[in-house]
């Protein structure tokens, strides 16, 4: 039997070809898989703190949107330029959201949750019943009385080509590395 000789590509095609694949991972991989992002404020606290970074995920969103309770990130045009916004999915297409005092209404039912650092006494564009469209997500911040989120008409309802992925975990600080909640 004789043995076949692999034909061996010139090291600068082959060292092209390496320098192709590590510049494609490196592109790909923010914009269709995995992004780090940091964490702005304190609209999130408790769950996240101002300075955090944290891993989204993009991929779930090609499958379907967030669920409720996910952390997502956004972003949205504010004015000439686009604002990055990280917050708790309250809200999913279709369902009708109302806030009367500090409680959550979803299609008039009471939403049992436990993320609010503090109640509410700003329910905003929630004040009425507001349904969202096919393709529509209501936001809140954990902490409430310092968050623009969906109740806000700077920030409004999110339309699901404005997400750009779900949070899942956090990996700085160290002292708090780990699965987000």
């Amino acid at each position: 039997m004789k043995k076949r000789k692999h034909k061996k590509l010139p090291a600068f095609f082959e060292y092209g070809l390496y320098t192709l694949i590590l510049l494609a991972v490196l592109f790909l991989v923010p914009k269709f898989v995995l992004e780090k992002v940091l964490v702005d404020g304190e609209s999130m606290e408790n769950s996240l703190f101002d300075g955090e970074s944290i891993l989204i995920e993009k991929v779930s969103r090609y499958f379907g949107g967030p669920g409720r309770f996910d952390i997502v990130v956004f972003h949205k045009q504010a004015g000439a330029q686009k604002r990055t916004y990280v917050k708790r999915v309250i809200g999913l297409p279709g369902e009708t959201v109302q806030i009367i005092g500090d409680t959550i209404y979803i299609n008039g039912e009471v939403l049992k949750e436990e993320f609010g650092k503090e109640p509410m006494v700003y329910s905003g564009l929630a004040a009425s019943p507001l349904t969202l469209g096919e393709d529509e997500y209501f936001v809140l911040g954990d902490n409430r009385t310092v968050s623009a989120d969906s109740r806000s008409e700077s920030v409004g309802v999110v339309k699901y080509s404005e997400l750009d992925g779900v949070a899942f975990f956090r990996i700085y600080p160290l002292g708090r590395f780990g699965g987000i909640k």
